[in-house]
């Protein structure tokens, strides 16, 4: 069955943002190359954990292209993590405009997209279970 335009929506949007944190992933590797890194232990950790995130952002794109639950909810949880993000920087000065906006757009259509999709999954799974109580 060919997913839905709805689905790829999401699913891309997912992936969009899996791909946005590999290209952060490899700035942080490119500044550690040029010895920008005050501390390496930290540094090494928060490459591997922004290319563990890249990983698990595409691993849910897919899923979510599969037309899994389980990647509908982590993106979900994945948006809302950016939107909470977002509205924290709020609170930094100088206020950093564009991060702030580069969490908050993609977070925002991601959830909503996500929650449309959840909706349709979930009208799908009760008239199925009703055409089959009706079998029977």
């Amino acid at each position: 069955m060919r997913p839905s335009r709805l689905t790829i929506a999401a699913a891309a949007v997912l992936a969009l943002e899996a791909l946005a944190l590999l290209v952060v992933t490899l700035m942080e590797v490119f500044g550690l190359s040029s010895g920008a890194a005050t501390s390496l232990p930290s540094a090494l950790g928060l490459i591997g954990l922004s290319a563990v995130g890249a990983v698990g952002l595409g691993a849910l794109s897919f899923a979510v292209l599969r037309g899994r639950s389980f990647g509908r909810s982590g993106g979900m949880v994945v948006q809302t993590l950016a939107i909470a993000v977002a509205l924290s920087a709020l609170t930094v000065r100088p206020f950093p405009v564009v991060f702030v906006l580069a969490l908050v757009v993609p977070g925002a259509i991601g959830a909503a997209l996500l929650f449309l999709l959840t909706r349709r999954a979930g009208a799908e799974a009760r008239r199925s279970a009703d055409a089959e109580h009706r079998d029977d």
